[in-house]
């Protein structure tokens, strides 16, 4: 049964559906989803507006609203998700990652895959550090492209506190990837490392057989200097 809150948000937005948006936004992601035709602004200011209101649920509470939006077939609903996991990710404990690993594999595209790589999945790995080995691992062997590049990307913020090593070994078990949104996520994460270590990420692409796609975009920055 779905929560109260939940049912009020979904209604909520429901309302402010525009179908003259829709179609557009739905051939930006590949028609792969259903969209309300509400653009990330209008939504974001929806939500809170609504959050403003009803107040922001918290722990638990906020983690079942997610899921439920996360089970809702329309695009803004999974990104209204994201919304309410970023806002309790200082509390929730360890095992939440097993949750964040079903957010990678379903609804999956590189719009939410991103950001959930990024800002939920680095930040929970940097407070439990000791949960990194197993799980990296485990998505690289897994043959599901989306944790594979998540494998790639969690460390995109973590700057000097990058683990090197783990970054170059995932980067080198991916390389013969013929998939463009792996090659692309390891030109990603070189190109986002090389503003911290320029040379490091230089000798890297020199001494390893990487697409072109891959160096290309790895170098992008270090070309700019």
């Amino acid at each position: 049964m779905t929560s109260p809150y939940t049912n009020d948000l979904e209604k909520w937005l429901r309302a402010h559906a525009n179908a003259e948006n829709a179609p557009s936004m739905e051939a930006y992601m590949k028609n792969h989803f259903p969209f309300l035709g509400i653009r990330n602004p209008e939504r974001v200011a929806l939500t809170k507006q609504f959050t403003k209101e009803h107040g922001f649920p918290k722990g638990e509470e906020a983690v079942r609203v997610a899921q439920e939006l996360w089970s809702l077939p329309e695009r803004e609903f999974h990104y209204t998700a994201i919304m309410m996991l970023l806002q309790v990710r200082k509390t929730v404990n360890a095992e939440h990652i097993d949750l964040l690993e079903h957010f990678i594999v379903t609804q999956s595209w590189w719009d939410t895959v991103d950001t959930i790589a990024d800002h939920l999945i680095g930040f929970h790995l940097q407070r439990f550090p000791e949960l990194i080995p197993a799980y990296v691992e485990k998505w690289l062997a897994s043959n599901n492209m989306w944790l594979q590049r998540t494998a790639i990307l969690f460390q995109l913020k973590y700057k000097k506190k990058t683990d090197v090593p783990l970054l170059f070994h995932c980067i080198t078990t991916m390389a013969d990837s013929k998939e463009f949104f792996i090659r692309k996520a390891i030109g990603w994460a070189l190109r986002e490392y090389s503003k911290t270590d320029a040379e490091t990420v230089q000798s890297f692409v020199a001494s390893h057989d990487l697409s072109p796609l891959s160096v290309r975009e790895a170098l992008k920055v270090i070309h700019k200097k």
